[in-house]
């Protein structure tokens, strides 16, 4: 990067246990090339929140107020459906205005939803500081696309999927993300709209057949058919039960794509695994399949 970014941490959902993962994220956010800030609460501890209801929205709020050019979840967790209420989202759509890109996932997905919904705001689907630049062992891939993308070089992902799609080409908005947080989003004012769109899903800790039921719920409820494609994420550490029977995430996408006509594309690098691309959430993009090899670029 020829100017460095400002980058804002802050901790909009599940507490951090300890300083010792924020402390080696911004070493290696700072190593990147970017100026970091730790927004002031960002170590605060309410039960299992990164600090009290109040103390997090403020933190969401004087990060937009702010407007740096990133605003970096520390982690997911559960929390941000507590303050989609009352986020005050003109101001959040006012900091992108003014450059800001707003990256996260996982309990992201309910910002993230939120501010497509109410502002047609575009955010990004990517890393976390923690999580991801706060491990102990960091992918290669993840910070290199991460800083592609912020610095605006990045144009497009590409994946391996399974055979089949050869010759698909889809232009759509996407936006999506994990597929527990978008279900509950589902009939309420935070839903975005969106049709002829681009949908990917993951989800981590859940049995293929939870997650099918989740489908199952957007099937029945017409997103799935309003949609050019569906591509899906990692679905992980879940564990098999004696009962399943061959019944596999396999098995399961399967009996979708027998109800279903909207192709289902799998192998997409992201969700909560250590290697995941950076992607626009809520930009028009265009999904292009050749053989096995996956494009989506924007």
């Amino acid at each position: 990067m020829s100017t460095p970014q400002t980058l804002t941490i802050y901790t909009p959902s599940g507490v951090l246990p300890t300083s010792a993962g924020l402390k080696l994220a911004v070493k290696r956010l700072k190593a990147c090339g970017f100026e970091v800030q730790v927004d002031e609460t960002a170590l605060a501890k309410h039960q299992r929140f990164g600090g009290s209801d109040e103390q997090r929205l403020a933190a969401i709020h004087r990060v937009a107020a702010a407007a740096p050019s990133v605003a970096l979840a520390s982690r997911g967790g559960y929390g941000l459906t507590r303050l989609l209420d009352a986020i005050d989202w003109p101001l959040l759509a006012k900091s992108v205005e003014q450059g800001t890109r707003w990256v996260g996932y996982s309990d992201l997905t309910a910002l993230q939803m939120g501010m497509l919904a109410h502002t047609k705001t575009p955010s990004w689907c990517g890393p976390h500081a923690v999580d991801d630049f706060g491990r102990e062992t960091l992918d290669e891939i993840t910070p290199d696309c991460f800083m592609e993308a912020m610095s605006g070089e990045l144009e497009a992902v590409g994946f391996k999927t399974e055979t089949g799609f050869d010759g698909l080409s889809a232009q759509g908005v996407l936006w999506g993300g994990n597929l527990t947080v978008l279900c509950s989003l589902l009939g309420t004012p935070h839903w975005p709209k969106v049709k002829g769109g681009i949908l990917f899903l993951e989800d981590v800790n859940e049995h293929p057949y939870r997650v099918e039921r989740m489908l199952l719920q957007l099937h029945q409820a017409g997103v799935l058919q309003a949609q050019k494609a569906v591509l899906i994420g990692r679905i992980s550490d879940y564990k098999p039960s004696p009962l399943d029977r061959g019944y596999t995430v396999k098995a399961m996408l399967a009996h979708l794509r027998s109800i279903c006509s909207t192709p289902v594309v799998t192998g997409l690098p992201f969700g909560h695994v250590p290697t995941k691309v950076t992607m626009p959430f809520g930009r028009k993009v265009q999904l292009v399949i050749e053989g096995r090899d996956a494009f989506v670029g924007w």
